[in-house]
């Protein structure tokens, strides 16, 4: 089976893309963006999902992106397989294509839909990976409070494990919004929606002391003015990509003695939802705080409780 780096030196041999190709990808982009409000990361996928497929057409031989048959399409699909893509990549791929050619079939550019008969594949239902709260204690005791980096870090992982954030919505977070007086902190999640969520006392206390000691030592000599109004930076103001903290997570996990592997910035976030489920949180209220615009999406964590209360009936009860 191909590794990933195979599948990386298949896409760089493929042909550049063609300008037609790229105009209509962004056309469909920018009509996305106006319809469904889509969050940049998805548009951002979108994007490599398109442009991988238009250069593989064109590098086989193909008519290009918008006049792609069934057929090309499931041979495109075809390959994915055989080079050993995940299942979730070709779902989304797939909703990918089913938007991008019934654009094209409303906008008149072309007079059939060659996703008609094209199906995503079933997708296991995953639970939520979610540490232990003696293990997120020890993970957020890791980094050295005693230097700038270290404080911002401890600061980083408290807000996330407080707040429930996703990793996108922390490393884009504004100065102006934390509100520690009222201890409120402004998330702007999902399709650009806003949500106010309530900062904990470890965590205010940690942002308190990052605002004060850390981040001006941060701004030291800032050569970039956007990043300057970001809440966490990195050294000389640079902004803080969300690569660069889920690499600092990883290396803070293993001085936990933790396995990096079981760590992830988004499984703060779901340990969050399941300690606060565990604890007796309303699932209306977790929906809001986690910013699901769906509530059967949240409901996903009374499976991860569930699970738990099954482990502990057949570890502790004497007819389990």
């Amino acid at each position: 089976m191909p590794s990933a780096a195979d599948r990386r030196r298949d896409i760089h041999r493929l042909p550049p893309l063609d300008a037609q190709d790229a105009q209509a990808i962004e056309r469909f982009l920018d009509a996305l963006w106006a319809e469904r409000g889509l969050a940049a990361a998805t548009l951002a996928a979108y994007r490599a999902d398109l442009q991988a497929l238009a250069r593989w057409l064109r590098g086989s031989g193909r008519p290009p992106l918008l006049q792609a048959d069934r057929g090309a399409l499931f041979d495109y699909l075809a390959m994915r397989a055989q080079a050993g893509y995940a299942a979730r990549s070709t779902a989304r791929l797939l909703a990918c294509l089913h938007a991008f050619y019934a654009h094209a079939l409303r906008a008149g550019l072309r007079g059939d839909d060659p996703c008609a008969l094209l199906q995503a594949p079933a997708l296991p239902r995953l639970l939520p990976k979610a540490l232990s709260e003696a293990q997120v204690a020890a993970l957020l005791e890791v980094p050295d409070t005693g230097t700038a980096l270290g404080l911002r870090d401890r600061a980083m992982l408290e807000l996330m494990y407080a707040c429930g954030l996703r990793v996108s919505e922390l490393v884009a977070l504004l100065g102006t919004a934390v509100n520690l007086r009222q201890g409120l902190l402004r998330v702007r999640g999902k399709g650009d929606k806003e949500r106010l969520v309530p900062l904990g006392e470890e965590s205010r206390h940690w942002l308190e002391r990052y605002l004060d000691e850390a981040r001006p030592a941060l701004l030291a000599g800032a050569r970039a003015p956007a990043a300057v109004a970001l809440l966490f930076l990195a050294p000389a103001g640079a902004p803080l990509s969300r690569q660069a903290f889920w690499a600092l997570v990883k290396r803070h996990a293993a001085l936990a003695g933790i396995d990096p592997a079981r760590v992830s910035p988004h499984g703060l976030r779901h340990s969050f939802a399941t300690h606060l489920l565990n604890h007796g949180a309303d699932l209306r209220a977790l929906q809001m705080l986690l910013g699901h615009s769906s509530l059967s999406t949240t409901q996903i964590y009374t499976l991860v409780a569930r699970d738990r209360l099954r482990r502990l009936h057949a570890l502790h009860h004497p007819r389990a």
